[in-house]
């Protein structure tokens, strides 16, 4: 029987205050960019963008096999011993320190050590899905990087992973992996019900491609805007008559008309006595209301 070093502490859902940590958020949410848009230019394109997220690991971020010539690297956020470690295939790597510093200096290092391994890529330097937007090698704004919190932000992913892969295994049907959309800044997992969606007018290649079809799509958020903290989230898309009125599980979750979307704060998952059972209780609840308001044919997509 293998034997593991246990810490007590090892199931706790860390607090992740909003406030305590949005620097360091605002300029993790640029570096994962960076990584983000070297992986979409050089990946193969896949349906829905899943070329494009990095995934949950045992260290932190990362974005599994990029190919590159005739052979392939990967690029590693550390939020244990906070490094950023590019390593090849070909048994060449490099390790740049995750520090306090500037978008613009770390696009210059990452971008630099990439072509010391003789990796040449060229990305659109302008950030998505973020208002005001700085291009990366002219950002001096955004230079937090608070280990603590950066860890406990990777610790929740961990824990929300873990729960989003168990609820995930009950669908039959096609399922997204669970994997980390650096745009958004969140994690998800997408079940699809296997019909087209209706066009949606005036929408972008990026929107049309990510929603052609029926989706129910659950994640885990940091907060901003209007939404004051963490919180997990479940949507569907295209949105059936009905949602904002279906009671849903725990009592906490609520329905957000504006975003026309599921909510739980994280808080309340947190300090819930078994947050794991809530977290699934909130992914399965609202799964069925949007479902079943979608005339999705449950018996034959889901595991029983």
């Amino acid at each position: 029987m293998a034997a593991h070093a246990y810490s007590p502490n090892e199931e706790s859902w860390p607090e992740l205050p909003l406030a305590a940590w949005q620097d360091t958020y605002a300029t993790l949410h640029m570096w994962t960019q960076v990584v983000g848009k070297v992986r979409l230019a050089l990946s193969p394109r896949v349906n829905h963008w899943w070329e494009v997220p990095l995934y949950v690991n045992a260290r932190g971020l990362g974005t599994s096999a990029i190919p590159y010539g005739d052979g392939i690297f990967e690029v590693q956020f550390d939020f244990i011993d906070h490094k950023l470690i590019i390593q090849t295939s070909w048994g060449t790597s490099k390790t740049l320190a995750l520090r306090p510093q500037s978008v613009a200096d770390f696009y210059a290092e990452f971008m630099s050590a990439m072509r010391s391994l003789g990796i040449e890529v060229k990305i659109w330097t302008m950030p998505v899905e973020v208002p005001n937007p700085i291009r990366f090698e002219h950002d001096t704004q955004h230079a937090s990087y608070d280990r603590e919190y950066a860890n406990r932000f990777w610790k929740i992913l961990v824990l929300s992973s873990n729960v989003f892969e168990e609820f995930r295994a009950g669908f039959i049907g096609k399922n997204s992996p669970v994997h980390f959309f650096w745009g958004s800044f969140d994690l998800a997992v997408t079940r699809f019900s296997g019909r087209r969606a209706p066009e949606r007018p005036g929408a972008d290649s990026i929107t049309r491609e990510a929603y052609s079809h029926e989706v129910i799509s659950a994640g885990f958020w940091p907060g901003g805007g209007d939404v004051k903290g963490a919180v997990f989230y479940t949507y569907a898309a295209p949105e059936p008559a009905g949602c904002a009125e279906q009671k849903v599980l725990p009592a906490e979750a609520f329905y957000h008309p504006q975003l026309k979307e599921f909510l739980l704060m994280y808080d309340d998952v947190r300090r819930s006595p078994s947050p794991r059972k809530t977290l699934l209780s909130f992914l399965q609840s609202t799964y069925e209301a949007a479902a079943d308001l979608g005339h999705w044919e449950r018996q034959e997509l889901e595991r029983h």
